[in-house]
């Protein structure tokens, strides 16, 4: 399998992917399509309106469907749902003793005390996914493939992720068998293949783009790296 999810496979001519310019990332904002579309027209004005359409919602299905990234392996959204919440249960564990070893003597809600505890989860592109919705149109998995090749930056509130919608809502303490503070939390985020840009209460944040962004907690918690 490619770093993108899929292979990225040349499937002849058709209607031929000009080149962009070097260094033309383009941006697919998960939450406008028309973002991804209006960018299209301009750098494959060959297309026609019908196809640019079709690419644009293949576009950002590779980022809606980003494959997640945990620990050397790779869970696709949602087949592999149960299999990546199974996988992360030892690290679950390990913030949950760390937050208890940490815990003030005397309980007091206060802030600190409710800053969540973040496990990290990467992301790349579903190239896959993208191409599941251009059956028949072997033109346009060309292009595609070679946006992904050239770079995307996809623009995103959290839920627009499969991922994170599903980790948002998972019962660690049913999946654990123990008692697991709500304070755990995950957040994913894109670390190879494409820029991830969070869109937050009007802000955009920009989360870090490398692989030790896997191994970052929030809080001041001391987490051991092994079971």
């Amino acid at each position: 399998m490619s770093p993108l999810g899929g292979k990225l496979t040349h499937y002849g001519a058709g209607l031929g992917s000009a080149p962009r310019p070097l260094n033309s990332m383009m941006t697919c904002q998960l939450t406008k399509l028309e973002t991804a579309l209006d960018q299209l027209k301009k750098a494959y004005p060959q297309l026609v309106p019908a196809d640019a359409a079709l690419l644009a919602s293949a576009l950002t299905l590779t980022g809606r469907h980003a494959i997640a990234l945990y620990e050397g392996e790779q869970y696709v959204w949602p087949e592999d749902n149960e299999k990546l919440m199974r996988a992360m249960v030892p690290q679950v564990k390990i913030t949950q003793e760390a937050i208890e070893s940490n815990a003030p003597k005397r309980a007091s809600k206060t802030a600190v005390e409710e800053e969540p505890v973040l496990m990290n989860v990467g992301l790349m592109p579903n190239l896959t996914a993208g191409e599941n919705l251009l059956q028949g149109r072997d033109d346009l998995k060309t292009i595609l493939s070679d946006i992904l090749q050239e770079g995307v930056e996809f623009v995103y509130a959290p839920n627009d992720l499969g991922w994170q919608w599903a980790l948002d809502r998972v019962n660690w303490t049913t999946i654990a068998g123990q008692e697991i503070s709500k304070r755990v939390k995950s957040k994913t985020a894109f670390t190879e293949g494409a820029v991830g840009v969070e869109m937050n209460a009007g802000a955009k944040k920009r989360p870090s783009t490398k692989k030790s962004a896997a191994a970052d907690v929030v809080a001041d918690i001391d987490v051991p790296d092994e079971v």
